[in-house]
């Protein structure tokens, strides 16, 4: 499971310390409940984002962060690793936090052009499995329709994946479908980590669109 050229994936075992791991969840909790203090006084607009917001159609109602400034920072520290992993050079895209509650499923899914390399890293809460499927030929990218980025549906049997606070799987998300299916704990903080192979065509879409990391994505 740790030749990722040749199986497009793999597993690193407490990718950061126990101590991090625990201050990057309780941080990301706080923001969760920052960001419901000011949308229910409403100190916000209804649909800012700046905050994290609850309005992400591939897990409804559920918070969700982009580009938060401590993800993107850990985007950046946890690079030179990612390449030493997957030997490449790569260009960090950007970062995306979700805190899931009980019964959210994550569909089926294979991730859009700005996330070759991805990694999601387990910060804590209740234990949640991925799934994906070792078969690139699994799944169908939509071009057309629905939410940017997900698939066709696939019911290929999926490689279950049990991480840690701390582990974190690597993985081609542009190729392998993956998924988690219904959620039955009540808190899952899960960060996704999006890079792509460095090259000229990467170059032109780097920090996925935006001047420099951590800017919000417009």
């Amino acid at each position: 499971m740790n030749n990722f050229n040749t199986n497009n994936y793999m597993i690193i075992k407490k990718a950061i310390s126990t101590e991090m791991t625990q201050f990057i969840y309780e941080y990301i909790c706080l923001r969760r409940k920052i960001a419901t203090y000011m949308f229910e006084k409403k100190l916000i607009p209804p649909f800012s984002k700046q905050f994290g917001h609850w309005q992400d159609p591939q897990v409804p109602n559920t918070y969700t962060v982009y580009g938060d400034t401590v993800m993107e920072i850990l985007l950046l520290k946890l690079k030179p690793i990612m390449e030493k992993k997957v030997e490449q050079e790569l260009i960090e895209m950007y970062s995306y936090c979700r805190i899931y509650k009980k019964d959210d499923v994550l569909d089926r899914h294979k991730d859009r052009m700005s996330c070759e390399i991805s990694t999601t890293l387990n910060l804590g809460g209740d234990p949640w499995p991925i799934y994906l499927s070792p078969d690139e030929n699994v799944g169908i990218a939509e071009t057309n329709g629905g939410v940017k980025g997900i698939t066709t549906s696939s019911n290929a049997k999926g490689l279950k994946v049990d991480l840690e606070p701390g582990d974190m799987l690597v993985y081609r998300g542009c190729i392998l479908e993956h998924w988690r299916e219904s959620f039955q704990g009540n808190n899952c903080a899960q960060v996704f980590l999006h890079y792509n192979i460095k090259n000229k065509n990467s170059e032109k879409i780097k920090y996925d669109k935006r001047e420099f990391i951590g800017v919000p994505y417009t």
